[in-house]
């Protein structure tokens, strides 16, 4: 194996703290993983990883090695696609996670647009509300709604989604519609538990610069968004949810917005991914038009 491979290998190691993840995503046994660290401790004379047997960290040399690897490596590829075609800088495949509303309802409709653009740029879109690991899954970047766990991926904010509330007029004509949040204590609103963490969200509204919340006695609670839009259509209760989630029930009377003054925070829109550097330029051109297009459904 050649000096740049073991740079490669290393530095996969590093992004996935661990050799069987390094090894499956660069479709290599374990065995050989590990024989390139060991061959590149021995070249360069000193320990760059710290092993256990859950997790794979960088020692103080090993860090300051991996950014060097990330320089040499940037560079390798830049040399090689020196004199190749301009088009092939923009080829291959990128995997994106994404909810499945925004999948469905805002990426997926102006995608024919964007695969025109780039004819050699393959899309696969893992349409999920769960937390996925980028590495481990090996997804090149996530679009998440709501605000973020800490972490060392790179954020990139686009903008915030507004919500809002929303009940079907079967609901209404039973219950009577809710004037302000003092009502809501004779109303039913649909749970919404967390994908992460199964824990339910409380309903929230913002009043002046402070957000208040309330349980609401409820009867269903569901973990995904289709079934929560579902449950409200079918009159269980009343829902929070982004704008763009609901507006063509709204539009089609199926749907009727309540305490229009007392909406929840809006939610902030995140790309996430895992360097600021060395990126493709295929994934640059793919993450701006996704960007761009998710903001124009957002507030600034």
């Amino acid at each position: 194996m050649d000096r740049i491979d073991l740079f490669r290998v290393f530095a996969r190691v590093v992004e996935c703290a661990n050799f069987t993840r390094a090894a499956n995503t660069l479709g290599m046994p374990r065995s050989s993983v590990s024989a390139a660290i060991q061959d590149l401790e021995n070249r360069v004379g000193t320990r760059l990883l710290n092993r256990t047997t859950r997790k794979v960290t960088t020692t103080q040399d090993g860090a300051a090695f991996y950014e060097r690897c990330q320089r040499l490596i940037s560079d390798v590829e830049e040399t090689e696609n020196l004199f190749r075609s301009a088009d092939f800088a923009f080829a291959g495949t990128l995997r994106v996670d994404m909810p499945g509303r925004i999948g469905r309802l805002i990426v997926a409709p102006a995608l024919p647009a964007f695969l025109d653009a780039y004819p050699q740029i393959d899309v696969e879109i893992n349409a999920t509300d769960r937390p996925v690991d980028l590495t481990e899954e090996r997804i090149d970047c996530a679009l998440r709604v709501g605000t973020l766990v800490e972490s060392e991926l790179i954020a990139r904010p686009i903008g915030t989604l507004s919500l809002v509330n929303v009940a079907s007029p079967a609901y209404l004509a039973r219950h009577g519609t809710p004037r302000d949040p003092g009502d809501l204590a004779h109303h039913i609103a649909i749970g919404y538990a967390s994908p992460s963490n199964g824990r339910l969200a409380p309903w929230e509204w913002v009043d002046g610069n402070t957000t208040r919340t309330l349980a609401i006695k409820g009867r269903v609670a569901v973990n995904n968004a289709e079934a929560y839009i579902a449950c409200c259509l079918a009159g269980l209760g009343l829902i929070q949810i982004p704008a763009y989630d609901v507006e063509a029930h709204i539009r089609a009377g199926e749907l009727v917005e309540v305490l229009p003054e007392y909406r929840a925070a809006p939610m902030p829109v995140t790309l996430l991914y895992l360097h600021r550097q060395h990126l493709s330029r295929r994934f640059q051109a793919f993450a701006d038009w996704l960007v761009e297009l998710v903001r124009s459904r957002c507030e600034a």
